[in-house]
């Protein structure tokens, strides 16, 4: 977190900043100075590069960020993408009141990939009973025209959510509403900071006053259908990701303060004056010198850095003592329950109260917002989350469809003890792309035995996720002769196997045993097993890029996949695809947020010299893309992003129809020789429309060819968005969104993107 403005132009009355114990702001610069900014983001690099981490959140704070202007924030943007990115996926973040949020600054957002959390109470009575300028007069009117310019198609993309300050005071129905209303995707729902010297106020005769205001809203909330992400009550379902104010994970936030200094979370300033300090600056110490205070390193002990209190209670695990800094008792220090302790394990209780469904349920934003995000073009991450959640919602169904054809099984009941245990790794074996077309084919009632259809899934899937969460089991698995795959992880050449195989999980691999065969294997990635073929990484911002040519069931894509790849050939295209995914984020930075929220997969097209640059994509087979092997990382970062729109479009149409269902109509398009029915029209359209904005980036800084071929794909665009609005082939749903689509490329013609 970086506070690169220490002053603000509210005056709230509950800031932990200036109206609580600590006052050191007072001592601080207004500014951050770019010589301290370069100096964090130097620190930051280098921390991001020694620890090889995936990726790294910076978050600008303040103060108001927004007072430093357009220039002074594109200066401090700059910096951190130029020090970062080459090392690291860099997940640019603000916290804003939003009172100064123009276009001006919401264009330069866009640009630099920044996603923005406005400060909001609700309706106007309760934002207003804090939020306030230092005169007295309300912020209301302010907030809200900043939200609304969040929800433009062409700012969506930085649009983050809102953070709403809870006030037992406020009509929590009213609260809900106006928060709802402003279309966030996701609300944070935080309790006013509060210690045992300053305990929080509890007007009226009830002893949870916070926890009952609350689950008023959840109850709301899931009566509704869970309409938006609410981050408070998903950290709190037994399989909530947590949060810094619950569950046990370890604290991962450092503060740079304006002048340099290294401090700990800034909530800390309501306990006592100097309380976040460290002693460290960004100039003379690096991240792992401010990591190993103490006040940083006892949040890393889980339970065992709780006291007494919290480590006997049922549900330590999930309330995790609370927020640190809510701890604090002047001699006792923060060696104490959460002065909310109460309101604590009543909310929880009221959570676990309301009925969850069976399986995966996710946060969803309205229809009209979600198609009017990605008729950007690209869409948010937190829209490509909400498509791949659905996709995994259809998977889970089909798994169960291969369930009731298998009857029960010990795979199936591993499974779902694993989903109970290990929720993490069933999704993470569940979200691979091969895994619906499996299943599909398993379903297939022309499937013969013999036939790689009719291989039942579940005991593979159950055997990858065991190994993924370090579960002992043994499992039974049919198998192709001789070789295995284990979904996600790789698999096993192994002569004398036969068609089933005894699966051991143990630490650090499994032990096979079928037929004439006994092979243990190792998953070490530095030290295969003989025969065992790991599924490939491509070091990528995102995380966990697999380059996927062996799994059996990649084979979709209606065009002949690569054989599995030898190695030089597989590191080649693994630093192809890595140039690609930079190349991506210098083009076009929203598609590469794109990118990063979703595509997990690239399988390796078979070369054909006739047709030597192809790729496709399957619609049972979301997260994935298929490509040709290509040298060149610019030709092969169009492909990319030309492929993942068409994923992304074929799981909306999974679940909208922009299509009118019985349209038998073809429509001609400059870019086929042949008619094409709507839908694919619509599928050129969007794809186009990326391509588009990818040369006409490229058009910007290198001219020639790239003018040539954004003059090509824009007229090829406005062509088929033309075709499209004349044929009256399209719902309601599909006009709103095409013509959205037509708004996006007027602002690419005009060089506004």
């Amino acid at each position: 977190m970086l506070k690169v403005h220490s002053r603000c132009d509210l005056s709230c009355d509950h800031c932990y900043v200036y109206q609580h114990a600590d006052q050191t702001w007072r001592d601080r610069p207004v500014r951050m100075s770019p010589a301290t900014a370069r100096s964090a983001a130097r620190r930051i690099a280098e921390h991001a590069r020694e620890h090889g981490l995936p990726a790294v959140h910076v978050v600008l704070h303040g103060g108001e960020p927004l007072l430093l202007g357009a220039a002074g924030l594109r200066e401090v943007l700059a910096e951190l993408r130029a020090a970062i990115s080459p090392w690291t996926l860099l997940d640019l973040r603000m916290q804003t009141n939003g009172v100064l949020l123009d276009e001006e600054l919401c264009r330069l957002l866009v640009e630099y990939g920044v996603r923005v959390g406005v400060s909001f109470d609700g309706d106007r009575a309760a934002n207003d009973r804090h939020r306030v300028f230092a005169h007295g007069g309300s912020s209301h009117d302010h907030v809200r025209r900043a939200l609304a310019l969040l929800r433009q198609p062409a700012f969506r993309s930085s649009y983050a959510g809102i953070l709403c300050t809870v006030d037992v005071r406020n009509d929590p129905d009213r609260v809900y509403e106006a928060l709802l209303a402003e279309g966030p995707p996701r609300v944070d729902l935080l309790l006013p900071h509060a210690t045992w010297d300053d305990p929080p106020e509890r007007p009226g005769p009830g002893v949870t006053p916070y926890a009952d205001w609350l689950l008023r809203i959840h109850r709301r909330w899931v009566d509704d259908g869970r309409p938006g992400s609410i981050r408070l009550f998903e950290a709190l379902r037994p399989d909530g990701a947590g949060t810094e104010a619950f569950g046990l994970a370890p604290a991962d936030v450092l503060v740079v303060e304006a002048d340099g200094t290294w401090e700990q979370v800034d909530s800390l300033k309501t306990a006592y004056h100097g309380a976040a300090g460290t002693g460290f600056d960004v100039f003379a110490h690096s991240v792992d010198e401010a990591a190993r205070h103490p006040g940083v390193a006892i949040r890393q002990e889980g339970v065992q850095g709780l006291c007494a209190t919290c480590r006997a209670c049922p549900v330590v695990d999930r309330c995790g003592g609370g927020l640190y800094a809510h701890r604090w008792r002047t001699g006792s220090g923060f060696d104490n329950p959460s002065v909310y302790c109460a309101d604590l394990l009543r909310l929880i209780e009221g959570v676990d109260a309301d009925p969850e469904p069976a399986h995966e349920w996710s946060a969803t934003m309205p229809p009209d917002e979600l198609l009017d995000d990605l008729a950007t073009g690209h869409g948010s991450p937190q829209t490509v989350r909400q498509l791949a959640d659905d996709q995994l919602a259809i998977t889970r169904m089909l798994l169960a469809a291969c369930r009731e054809m298998s009857g029960p099984t010990a795979a199936w009941e591993l499974l779902a003890d694993l989903e109970v245990t290990a929720p993490t790794a069933v999704r993470a074996v569940l979200e691979h792309p091969f895994i619906r077309p499996w299943l599909v084919h398993r379903l297939d009632p022309s499937a013969r035995p013999g036939d790689r259809a009719a291989v039942d899934p579940l005991p593979a899937l159950a055997v990858a996720a065991a190994v993924r969460a370090g579960v002992p089991v043994t499992v039974d698995v049919p198998v192709r002769p001789d070789m295995m795959t284990v979904p996600t992880l790789g698999t096993l050449v192994l002569p004398g196997l036969g068609e089933s195989a005894e699966v051991t999980v143990q630490p650090g691999g499994f032990r096979v045993r079928g037929g004439s065969a006994d092979r243990t294997v190792r998953l070490d990635p530095a030290d295969p097993s003989a025969g065992w073929r790991p599924t490939r990484d491509v070091p990528v911002p995102a995380g966990r890029l697999l380059i996927e040519d062996d799994d059996p069931y990649r084979d979709c894509y209606g065009q002949p996949v690569a054989p599995a790849l030898a190695p030089p050939t597989a590191r080649a295209l693994g630093r192809t695809l890595a140039e690609a995914w930079q190349v991506v984020h210098r083009d076009v930075p929203a598609h590469g947020a794109a990118l990063d929220g979703g595509l997990r997969v690239v399988v390796p097209l078979a070369p054909d010299p006739a047709r030597p640059l192809r790729s496709a994509t399957a619609r049972d087979a979301f997260g994935a893309v298929a490509v040709t092997t290509h040298p060149d990382p610019e030709t092969v970062a169009v492909l990319l992003v030309h492929e993942w729109q068409h994923a992304k479009l074929g799981a909306v149409l999974d679940r909208y129809d922009l299509v009118a269902p019985g349209q038998g109509a073809r429509l001609r398009v400059p870019w086929r020789p042949d008619p094409r029915p709507p839908e694919g029209v619509l599928q050129g359209v969007y794809a186009h429309l990326a391509v588009t904005q990818v040369w006409r980036s490229r058009a910007s800084t290198v001219g020639g060819d790239a003018s040539e071929h954004a003059a090509r794909y824009l007229a090829w665009t406005r062509a088929g968005v033309d075709a499209l609005l004349a044929s009256r082939s399209l719902t309601a749903a599909g006009e709103r969104f095409v013509d959205q689509l037509r708004h996006a490329l007027e602002e690419t013609r005009a060089g506004s993107r």
